[in-house]
């Protein structure tokens, strides 16, 4: 396991963002290499507060990808379990995933993971946290009925199939989830701690989300960073990659 500490939230993010882009470059993408996350149900894929509308609106229409290749859970599926079972498939069909990127909750829940979760669970429709839904209403004009209560979500063992799982973990209001994750044993009250078990896990965070970490902890994975920071500097290019 590995826990890169930037300073900051913008420091933090460009680390990500480049280790991501030397990823896909090193993995020298094709047509059948794919894969994003979930998508809250009740929703329509048009609805500016979907998971679709936001990847599409902060990622997907900034880069050069197919659409035909961005793989997003349909919340308003006729048949859930079908649906699920089909993300499942596609995602086995393109060979598994490479790298899973994703972030956690304050209460650590990883996806839709929520506490309690099993830590095997595969792709599903799973019910969301009080805690879950309070955090989610600054997007639905603080109004907790807008606010959907079920989602689609990958499992935590859908997750720990990757070959590589990057977590980012940033701000004071993580910290504790941060704690639970690296330095307490795993417990699927929080989730993102199965990742302990992943042959290759990485931790991107920022200062504020160390705070409750133990000093000694804290120097060790800093002691890291001129290794960490080989993973991303040289900064590939697709042109060097090819």
């Amino acid at each position: 396991m590995r826990l890169v500490i930037l300073d900051n939230y913008d420091l933090a993010s460009e680390w990500a963002a480049k280790y991501i882009c030397n990823r896909i470059i090193q993995f020298k993408p094709g047509q059948d290499k794919y894969f994003t996350l979930g998508l809250p149900t009740g929703l329509p894929r048009n609805h500016p507060e979907s998971y679709h509308s936001y990847m599409w609106n902060n990622f997907f229409k900034h880069i050069d990808i197919d659409p035909n290749n961005a793989h997003i859970l349909d919340g308003n599926a006729a048949d859930l379990q079908a649906e699920c079972d089909a993300f499942e498939k596609k995602i086995k069909e393109a060979g598994g995933i490479d790298l899973f990127v994703g972030g956690i909750g304050p209460d650590g829940h990883i996806a839709f993971n929520e506490p309690g979760s099993s830590l095997v669970s595969r792709t599903r429709l799973k019910t969301l946290a009080m805690d879950t839904i309070l955090a989610n209403a600054k997007y639905f004009d603080g109004d907790l009925s807008k606010v959907p209560t079920m989602a689609l979500t990958v499992g935590v063992g859908t997750v720990m199939d990757a070959r590589e799982v990057m977590i980012l973990i940033t701000g004071a209001h993580k910290a504790f989830a941060l704690y639970k994750a690296i330095e307490e044993g795993v417990n699927h009250m929080w989730t993102v701690s199965a990742f302990q078990q992943h042959p290759r896990t990485i931790f991107v965070c920022d200062e504020d989300a160390t705070l409750e970490l133990r000093v000694k902890t804290v120097k060790y994975f800093k002691g890291l960073m001129h290794v960490h920071n080989k993973l991303v500097d040289p900064l590939y290019s697709m042109k060097e990659g090819n």
